[in-house]
């Protein structure tokens, strides 16, 4: 048990970097022509599997595939709702962990997060259990505030409770509008595939208004 505290953040890095070298492996044996079909025949055939995986990383984009599959009917909606609510609860749950029998490796580790560590225990102290509903949906603090939480005496049930709650909203509010919007969405990205001259662009201009925003966030607070 002791190692397992003390190791937690090797052992996850491990367990996620032998997932994806399996992954990897099954989609360069995948018996389809073209880096697309492997994708998609390795979404078929282990999707339920890699959305749970995904979730855990709190990737919204392997949830709108999700959902895309469960529109094409190569899923079942209420079940991908189910699996990726648990992926991102065992996330959250094993950050959290992290954050309370490991706090030497998170000191170590996230030494340069100081400011954003205590703006996770203001939020806490200010607004209770709503900031763990919503910590999904906070830019730059999805990994810090179950951490942080972690680290201070808050009940482990009652985190656990709200993380599970929250988990299963965020997968639902993600995946339902990606198979109400299926065809659309796949239209778009037939689009976008044939005409790429055209989206990329507005690509970068996208994420150049972000970098932006982003940077001009970061100068005035360090002001």
């Amino acid at each position: 048990m002791d190692f397992l505290k003390n190791h937690s953040g090797k052992i996850l890095a491990f367990v996620i970097v032998s997932f994806l070298s399996y992954l990897g492996y099954n989609l360069y044996i995948a018996p389809v022509d073209g880096l697309n079909e492997k994708f998609i025949y390795l979404m078929k055939e282990y999707g339920y599997i890699i959305l749970f995986a995904w979730s855990i990383l709190e990737g919204e984009m392997g949830l709108i595939m999700g959902g895309l599959l469960c529109h094409a009917g190569d899923m079942n909606l209420i079940m991908a709702i189910f699996i990726a609510g648990l992926g991102g609860f065992v996330g959250d749950q094993i950050y959290f962990y992290i954050g309370r029998y490991n706090k030497s490796y998170v000191y170590t580790k996230f030494a340069g997060q100081r400011r954003k560590f205590a703006l996770a225990h203001l939020l806490l102290k200010k607004y209770g259990w709503p900031i763990i509903f919503t910590q999904r949906y906070m830019y730059g603090m999805r990994t810090i505030i179950p951490i942080s939480i972690g680290l201070t005496r808050y009940s482990g049930k009652m985190f656990a409770f709200i993380n599970l709650i929250s988990a299963w909203c965020w997968a639902a509010i993600t995946i339902v509008p990606a198979y109400l919007f299926g065809e659309q969405i796949l239209e778009v990205l037939s689009y976008a595939k044939q005409h790429w001259y055209f989206v990329l662009p507005f690509a970068f201009m996208f994420i150049g208004t972000v970098y932006y925003y982003f940077h001009k966030t970061t100068q005035k607070k360090d002001k």
